[in-house]
């Protein structure tokens, strides 16, 4: 292995080095040794090896766990009642619960309010000539569309903001630990508030679909409706809030990207898809194997830790022709950044739309973009993209049409 994986430092800045490179072409089904107390555990880096991965159900579980960090200390204890840790057939019952808040219809009501905050927000960082594009816009968008949908009154949203950015904020330090188990309860309690407000008085939102819905002919108990409100918040914010900041810092870095996407609304959806590939939030998801099984050649043994690197998959180059070049125009993109199979993001279409319409304000409303100062990139070994982006900007001339 050519670098070590469960290091924070290392997905700072994922294309630094040829090792996603050296590990598809020589080893793309790897073994990572055991490290002290930890377990080893198989790196899968092609795409179309992780996309069958993510299919197969039947003999590759999420219930123990779907992060590194979490299977090598023992699994997730909300295997089983938490969405993205549960297996079909309760996964599928549980996910048609919450199909509803993520309609078509849902998602175009939602639209308008993100169409509206987007526009103001974008609109006061042009009028201030700039600033942290990550704490101005980047943070707050994900986070309204997601509280929106969890019906969280306004005069809450900054706590959850500041909840959820500490409870996926673990660098591998004690000190983060503690803090991000803290934020982690902190979350749940408040949602167990709301509960019984939900229960009596329901309404269309996510909170009260889970408390007031039912999977398998039974109703959700208190606790699978609260981890799974966890789950929408922390998935629904930290991912796209990443996303939306290294879109900006994408069109940054490739100028011409950023000239095309302006002088031509008809390539909003690709560049969204672009965004999603290149930015790759999430850098890897984990199973772990029900049975012996055999891939590429490789003998995985029942229980043994399979862990799948999307940052890899998304710069393959069976798949995609030159895959470190950002093109706002590429099509097709089979990026596996939503997932792929049962586990396929359940609020991927909500972050299509925050994504499209903040870059259709950013071409309405942005001229000149640039970087003001350095850029700050999280520390994790789940979660990859920028925490802190200056930025200075000038309003748009006559080129960038209303969308």
């Amino acid at each position: 292995m050519p670098f070590g994986l469960i290091d924070p430092a290392v997905h700072q800045d994922p294309d630094a080095c040829d090792a996603w490179r050296t590990l598809r072409d020589s080893h793309p089904v790897s073994w990572c040794e055991a490290e002290g107390d930890r377990p080893g555990f198989w790196v899968i880096t092609r795409y179309q090896d992780i996309a069958a991965v993510y299919r197969d159900t039947a003999r590759l579980s999420s219930e123990q766990g779907n992060m590194l960090d979490t299977l090598l200390t023992g699994g997730d204890s909300a295997g089983g009642r938490m969405l993205v840790v549960t297996d079909p057939p309760r996964h599928s019952a549980v996910r048609k619960v919450l199909q509803g808040a993520f309609s078509a219809r849902a998602m175009a009501q939602v639209a308008d309010s993100v169409r509206t905050a987007t526009r103001d927000l974008v609109a006061a960082v042009v009028d201030a000539g700039g600033g942290d594009f990550v704490a101005d816009v980047a943070a707050q968008i994900p986070l309204m569309a997601i509280c929106e949908l969890l019906d969280v009154p306004p005069a809450d949203r900054a706590l959850m903001l500041d909840l959820t950015m500490a409870a996926m904020g673990a660098d591998g330090t004690a000190e983060a630990a503690e803090a991000a188990a803290d934020a982690q309860e902190d979350i749940l309690l408040y949602y167990a508030g709301l509960l019984p407000g939900r229960r009596e008085f329901p309404g269309g939102d996510v909170v009260s679909l889970l408390a007031n819905g039912e999977a398998g002919g039974k109703p959700l108990s208190d606790a699978e409706v609260l981890l799974n409100c966890y789950n929408i918040i922390i998935g629904g914010d930290e991912t796209t809030r990443l996303s939306s900041a290294g879109a900006v810092l994408a069109l940054i870095d490739h100028p011409e990207q950023w000239q095309r996407l302006r002088e031509d609304e008809g390539l909003l959806d690709s560049a969204v898809e672009e965004v999603l590939r290149w930015t790759t939030p999430v850098t890897h998801l984990g199973r772990t194997a029900t049975t012996d099984l055999t891939l590429r050649g490789c003998d995985i043994a029942a229980g043994d830790i399979v862990t799948l690197w999307n940052t890899s998959a998304n710069r393959d180059p069976d798949v995609f022709a030159d895959p470190y070049r950002f093109d706002v125009s590429r099509t097709p993109n089979r990026h596996l950044t939503l997932g792929h199979g049962p586990h396929f993001c359940l609020g991927g279409p909500l972050a299509r739309v925050e994504l499209r319409v903040m870059l259709a304000e950013l071409r309405n409303q942005v001229g000149g973009l640039e970087l003001a100062g350095p850029v700050e990139r999280i520390r994790s070994s789940f979660l990859t993209g920028v925490s802190r982006l200056p930025i200075r900007c000038t309003a748009a001339g006559p080129t960038a049409s209303s969308s």
